[in-house]
């Protein structure tokens, strides 16, 4: 499977795993002034990336959510360069992480491709 193939998706590029949870899992515990607006009903949802590093090898993930559910549409390695300069800046701490700028930006050049 290509990443090229969700070019067609609203990424939000913005959207942290925190702000996933706040917006999706704790209704009501944003402000309408916030970067993004409450979740007023199941067919609200979000396309963002995260970075999974639980295992040996850091995965960028590509997350569909809404109130009810997280689908995984995407996962891969991230490339070695990209692991090592994210290992480079968060170390070993395991957990997920929103995409570094470089990530981010490697990422927007592979759904162009």
């Amino acid at each position: 499977m290509q990443l090229s193939q969700f070019s067609n998706l609203p990424i939000d590029w913005d959207m942290a795993p925190e702000d996933a949870v706040t917006l999706y899992l704790e209704w009501g515990n944003n402000s309408w002034h916030a970067k993004h607006q409450p979740v007023r009903s199941k067919n609200d949802y979000s396309h963002y990336f995260i970075v999974d590093n639980w295992g040996a090898v850091p995965k960028i993930l590509l997350i569909k959510r809404n109130s009810e559910a997280a689908e995984e549409l995407f996962e891969s390695d991230l490339p070695e360069p990209l692991a090592a300069s994210f290992r480079n800046e968060f170390g070993e701490l395991k957990g997920v992480f929103e995409p570094t700028d470089e990530i981010k930006l490697w990422l927007q050049q592979s759904l162009d491709n």
